[in-house]
This record gives C-alpha cells, sequence and structure tokens, in this order.
C-alpha cells in the first residue's frame, strides 16, 4: 500500500496551511502541511506534507505522505513543517511519485 493518498477531483488541493511552491521535473507544485487536531491523536498534534500540481491535468490528484510531523502542539507542528527545506520538500514528492523507466522523458 503507498503512502500517497490521492485527492478526489474537484475538491481544492488542500485544506492545510500552504507551506511554498517547488519545482520537480520541470514542474511547479504547491505544498502544504495538514495538520490533525489533538482529539485525533491524544499527545500530541500530526501533520503530513500535500503535494498538488499547479498545472494538474485531467485525473491528476494531489499527493500526500504519511504523517511525518510529531509535536506536542499546533503552533511547534507548524514551525516544524516551515523548518523543512526544498531539498526536503523535492525528497518527499519524488517518494509519493511513480517510479519512471531509465532513459524515459
Amino acid at each position: 500500500m503507498s503512502a500517497a493518498s490521492p485527492t478526489p477531483r474537484g475538491d481544492p488541493p488542500s485544506r492545510g496551511h500552504h507551506l511554498a511552491t517547488i519545482t520537480h521535473d520541470g514542474r511547479f507544485w504547491d505544498v502544504y502541511v495538514e495538520l490533525e487536531d489533538e482529539a485525533s491523536h491524544p499527545g500530541g498534534h500530526r501533520g503530513r506534507v500535500a503535494f498538488a500540481p499547479v498545472d494538474a491535468g485531467e485525473g491528476e490528484e494531489s499527493l500526500r505522505t504519511a504523517d511525518v510531523i510529531i509535536e506536542p502542539s499546533r503552533d511547534e507542528a507548524l514551525w516544524s513543517a516551515k523548518r523543512l527545506d526544498t531539498h526536503h520538500l523535492v525528497a518527499l514528492l519524488r517518494s509519493l511519485l511513480p517510479e519512471r523507466e531509465p532513459g524515459a522523458p
């Protein structure tokens, strides 16, 4: 089972906090952090990172990581997400994309 979780077409790319817009493989991606409230996970706030292609084509959906942020408060979780560097975000995105065949465009 993949860690990626698609968003149904027609929904906004994310209801999370916009972190950045990054480029990867010639495309632009909006990056969001989606935080769950403490009631879902007592003892802390968890968050995942969502990637939405800016030029999304028909049937193309946002991708989401598993929970990669776990902090005692919402503010600390958001701060941790904001500390992710571009190369961290690109690495997370690459982990969600399907593998390409060598030499494929």
